[in-house]
């Protein structure tokens, strides 16, 4: 307490097992008669099946298990600035969860529903084939290839439009072709038709 007021530290904030410690921390400081920070105890916050012991990782980042603090796989601020997350993401998802004294789980996929919301309402799309499977438009003229209008955002139309190419022919991702298809499975498979995405 005593460094907290010589440094002018206006709210010490810390954890619940500190809320015992409060009063010898206000004894301490009222017997001195010396500036008197207030000090405030909050509940952890704890995410699903991830680690969040600064000891805990502090072991993973010392026996190699990860690179550093920043590495993409640790739940640090740093780590999940090198994952891609905005920083509106996790603030929208600290004021979802709120400050409080009960200990409690949150799931993560609350805070993947804050990086999906702000990435959709910013972030322009793109198309890739991981797993290429090569399609052939036998009634398509060879040669000819028509480029097409593609939505960069839709919820965004400022963000405009890309152009795609479309030939004969293309690669599909190759889950979404199947020889004998299960009832309810839409993509393409033989004797079907299907249409591309921005495609005719």
């Amino acid at each position: 307490g005593l460094c907290d007021s010589i440094e002018g530290i206006t709210h010490s904030i810390c954890t619940m097992e500190y809320e015992d410690h409060r009063p010898l921390y206000d004894w301490f400081l009222d017997q001195l008669t010396v500036y008197h920070p207030q000090q405030i105890e909050f509940a952890r916050l704890n995410l699903a099946f991830t680690v969040m012991s600064k000891r805990k990782l502090l072991q993973l980042v010392q026996e190699g298990h990860v690179n550093a603090w920043d590495d993409p796989r640790m739940p640090t601020l740093a780590g999940l600035r090198r994952r891609g997350y905005p920083p509106e993401a996790i603030r929208n998802f600290c004021e979802r969860i709120g400050v409080g004294k009960r200990e409690s789980l949150v799931d993560m996929a609350l805070l993947e529903y804050c990086v999906r919301e702000v990435l959709n309402r910013e972030t322009p799309r793109v198309m890739a084939v991981l797993r290429p499977l090569k399609v052939v438009i036998e009634n398509y003229p060879e040669g000819q290839v028509d480029y097409l209008d593609a939505i960069n955002n839709p919820e965004d139309p400022a963000m405009g439009t890309r152009q795609v190419p479309f030939a004969r022919e293309l690669f599909l991702e190759r889950d979404d072709f199947l020889e004998d298809p299960p009832k309810k499975f839409y993509r393409l498979a033989p004797g079907r038709e299907v249409r591309l995405r921005y495609g005719y």
